[in-house]
C-alpha cells in the first residue's frame, strides 16, 4: 500500500461520485434501494483522502453477491463482508494501483446506514467539528504516511465521539 495522502477538498469529488453511482445503479439494477456518497469527500471543504466513498443500500444482499461480475465488469475487488457483519466491501483502484473508490454495501435501512449518513449529516451541519476532523486527519497523514493502521487508529476516538453526536442529533431533529 502507498502512502497516506490526504489533499484538499475537490469539487470534482461529487461528479465522480455521481458518475460511478450512474453506472453502479446500471448493472445492479433493481436491487439497488439507494446510493449514496459517504466519507470525507462528501462533507463540502474538508481534507479527505481521494478516494470516493459510497453506502449503496440493496433490497437483498444475497443477490447482491449473485452479481458479484456485474461488480467486477466494473473493475471493482470483491471482499465480501471484510471485518463488518453484514456489509459487502468493493474497491477499485486505477491502473497505477491507486484506490479510487470504495462501496460499502448494506441491505437497506439497517443500523449501518443509518449510523454511515447520521455521521456525514451531522458533519455537514457542523463545520467547527467537520473542521477538526479535517485537521487530525491531515496531521495523522504527517504523522503516518507510511501506516495505515496508525492513522486510523489515530481517526478512532474522534470517529466515535462523532458518531454519538450524530445519533442525538439525528434523535433530536426526528422528535423536534
Amino acid at each position: 500500500m502507498g502512502k497516506i495522502e490526504v489533499v484538499p477538498p475537490d469539487p470534482g469529488w461529487r461528479r465522480a461520485f455521481e458518475a460511478e453511482a450512474k453506472s453502479i445503479a446500471a448493472v445492479l439494477g433493481r436491487n439497488v434501494a439507494a446510493i449514496h456518497h459517504i466519507g470525507s469527500t462528501a462533507i463540502p471543504g474538508i481534507y479527505a483522502k481521494p478516494a470516493i466513498d459510497m453506502l449503496l443500500e440493496v433490497r437483498d444482499i444475497a443477490e447482491l453477491d449473485a452479481m458479484a461480475a456485474a461488480m467486477k465488469a466494473l473493475d471493482y475487488e470483491g471482499l465480501g463482508e471484510f471485518g463488518i457483519p453484514g456489509r459487502r466491501y468493493f474497491r477499485k483502484d486505477d491502473p497505477a494501483g491507486k484506490r479510487t473508490h470504495q462501496v460499502h454495501a448494506f441491505a437497506a435501512g439497517t443500523p449501518q446506514v443509518v449510523r454511515h449518513l447520521a455521521f456525514r449529516d451531522y458533519l455537514i451541519a457542523h463545520p467547527a467539528d467537520a473542521a477538526h476532523y479535517s485537521e487530525l486527519k491531515r496531521r495523522l497523514a504527517q504523522d503516518h504516511a507510511d501506516d495505515p493502521e496508525a492513522y486510523m487508529d489515530g481517526k478512532d476516538g474522534f470517529i466515535q465521539e462523532i458518531d454519538a453526536k450524530a445519533a442525538r442529533w439525528r434523535d433530536t431533529r426526528r422528535s423536534g
